[in-house]
């Protein structure tokens, strides 16, 4: 999920409210009709493409589809014989540019051969002593595992697990340990504050670290709801606040002060009413709160929580998907938090660069391929993947089809004739495409544009939905489709 993907097209009523976790751009009208004939595509950087197929028809070539898409910056692409790895065609392959989103594949090689495909992150309920007269004599620890799937009503499960078991309240505290990853505040601080797709990172993270807020007219003023909503259960919550503020602008101001995250939106913004999910900053609080707001529920009393963490007998314990299930949601929602918890988790490092650092290393020895990535979602706009890189790592682990979503064009070509399978990739200003084309010649393929100069020049809340950006996403997603509609028909066999 990228900063430009969550810019859906707002209404007033929807300048807040229709962004919630974010909403995929609507697709545009496909490019003007292409010529329907062509030249065959010319050698490119050097390399030799294969000849294509005699045919009395035959697509538009590659650099006319690029003209009309009117993009400008930058546009790289290349397309391979899946089978024997020849160049088929190619533009500008060797060019770094930023992947958006298509990091999230090589993110899952990386965990799934670090990790295995069966791994599961755990959260237990630990007691550090016996249950003796329906009371826990000692402390009661809620321990992540840094699972990025964890929600409330897993949680809420988690008090009824206790509940189950006669417990009613504890002697001792109520702890929080989230050691299990290190603790960051955002994924990248060149985003919005407000935008749920930039959380925080914790080893006890909860609804993707988000929170959910939710405003109506009241009969004086407005009417502001804060609450962890799950399917099951709808707690309210303390930890973060919110309050309207009359102005026109900012939309969001955000500030924590005595333990509290605190918003004010601007109230020419708000409409007749509408909701959207905040970034939690503190998850492992947010965490404990709701936790203890459930097991209120259950007749279970708990002390507000803290941070801390002992050894202790396990009472209660949730368990996310397997990671091969866990990986291909990812893909397929292109959920930021997963991409680095899954990543952190298979390297132990500290740090997101560090982290990122050594899955380029190991990208490079594992598959004698070069990435410059700075995470493992591909938020961070320094990230730099060249074409070939790509689409090389794509020939050589076939074995990504197995999760990556079926991909349908804007166009919605070339489906009829084969499936594609692939990772997308969306900044703003940035648009990545990377997988397979499984036609009778099975192609491999990875298409990168980019406009960096335009999309450096944001400042601060542009970034969520500037001026054109909606626009040109379309135009790039239109151009990937005519060429893999190209590709399929003129190397496909």
């Amino acid at each position: 999920m990228s900063d430009a993907k969550s810019a859906a097209v707002l209404t007033r009523r929807l300048l807040i409210g229709g962004l919630l976790g974010g909403a995929a751009l609507a697709a545009a009208p496909a490019l003007a009709n292409a010529p329907g004939q062509s030249l065959r595509p010319r050698p490119r950087g050097g390399l030799t493409p294969a000849a294509a197929p005699a045919a009395a028809a035959q697509p538009a070539s590659a650099g006319a589809l690029i003209e009309q898409a009117r993009l400008g910056g930058q546009v790289s692409y290349v397309v391979l014989d899946a089978r024997s790895g020849e160049v088929l065609e190619a533009r500008g392959e060797s060019l770094a540019l930023p992947p958006a989103s298509v990091a999230k594949a090589v993110t899952a090689l990386f965990a799934l051969e670090r990790l295995g495909g069966g791994y599961r992150f755990a959260t237990r309920v630990l007691a550090t002593g016996p249950v003796s007269g329906g009371r826990v004599q000692g402390d009661l620890i809620l321990a992540g595992g840094g699972d990025p799937t964890l929600d409330t009503d897993r949680l809420a499960d988690l008090a009824q697990a206790l509940k189950a078991r006669g417990i009613r309240g504890i002697t001792g505290r109520f702890l929080l340990q989230d050691n299990a990853l290190p603790g960051l505040s955002r994924i990248d601080a060149g985003q919005p504050l407000h935008v749920g797709y930039n959380p925080a990172i914790s080893g006890l993270n909860l609804n993707f670290n988000r929170v959910h807020m939710e405003w109506k007219r009241a009969s004086k003023g407005w009417q502001i709801a804060m609450d962890a909503r799950g399917a099951r259960h709808n707690p309210a919550v303390r930890i973060a606040r919110a309050a309207i503020a009359e102005r026109q602008s900012p939309i969001f101001t955000f500030e924590e002060r005595d333990g509290t995250e605190r918003w004010t939106l601007a109230s020419a913004a708000l409409g007749k009413g509408g909701s959207r999910w905040l970034p939690v900053r503190r998850p492992a609080a947010y965490a404990g709160e709701v936790f203890q707001t459930l097991c209120a529920a259950q007749g279970i009393t708990l002390p507000n929580p803290r941070q801390g963490g002992a050894q202790g007998s396990v009472l209660a314990e949730t368990l996310s998907p397997p990671l091969t299930s866990l990986l291909r949601d990812m893909l397929r929602h292109s959920t930021n938090l997963t991409a680095e918890v899954v990543g952190l988790t298979a390297s132990g490092q500290t740090s997101l660069r560090a982290s990122a650092a050594m899955m380029n290393a190991w990208v490079r020895e594992r598959h004698g391929v070069d990435l410059a990535l700075v995470d493992h979602s591909g938020l961070g706009g320094d990230s730099r993947v060249s074409a070939a890189s790509m689409a090389r790592l794509m020939l050589r682990n076939p074995q990504l089809t197995e999760i990556l979503r079926p991909y349908q064009t804007p166009a919605k070509a070339p489906a009829d004739r084969a499936p594609v399978l692939a990772k997308t990739g969306t900044l703003n200003f940035v648009s990545g495409l990377a997988g397979h084309v499984q036609t009778r010649r099975p192609l491999a393929f990875a298409i990168f544009s980019a406009d960096t100069p335009r999309r450096d020049a944001l400042r601060g809340d542009e970034r969520e939905r500037p001026r054109g950006g909606p626009e040109w996403t379309t135009r790039a997603r239109n151009l990937q489709g005519l060429l893999l509609e190209r590709w399929a028909a003129v190397y496909g066999g």
